[in-house]
């Protein structure tokens, strides 16, 4: 199973999925530890906040998304893709796909003012 991280410089969970464009992809295959991260980068017409979902995406056939926050348009555009998405507070990756994998409950989503102005732009989207 493949997990998307969004990530800022990818270093911590990044607060708005939406605009995030360094992304930690982590393959998860059960019995097996955690492996390393892969790096994706998307550019800024690949950018959920921008992306129409017309043809491939480079985050295409991911199952879980972790993010710190994400309007509705987004977690349209990963349910399309077959994605569900999963909110923390959480900042570390790594750590927030362990305890995730584990069972556990992942910290509470913060406020974000920006997902205030994502639901008003989502309104009149088109996606």
């Amino acid at each position: 199973m493949k997990i998307a991280v969004a990530t800022r410089a990818f270093a911590q969970i990044a607060g708005h999925a939406g605009k995030a464009a360094d992304w930690l992809v982590f393959e998860h295959r059960a019995g097996q530890p955690l492996g390393a991260a892969q790096r994706v980068h998307l550019e800024k017409a690949q950018l959920f906040h921008y992306f129409d979902d017309a043809g491939p995406h480079p985050l295409d056939g991911v199952a879980l998304v972790i993010a710190g926050s994400a309007g509705d348009g987004f977690r349209r555009h990963m349910a399309k893709r077959g994605a569900e998405v999963v909110l923390t507070g959480d900042t570390d990756p790594r750590t927030a796909v362990e305890r995730l994998l584990a069972g556990d409950e992942l910290d509470g989503v913060r406020f974000d003012p920006l997902r205030l102005v994502c639901s008003v732009r989502d309104l009149f989207a088109r996606h």
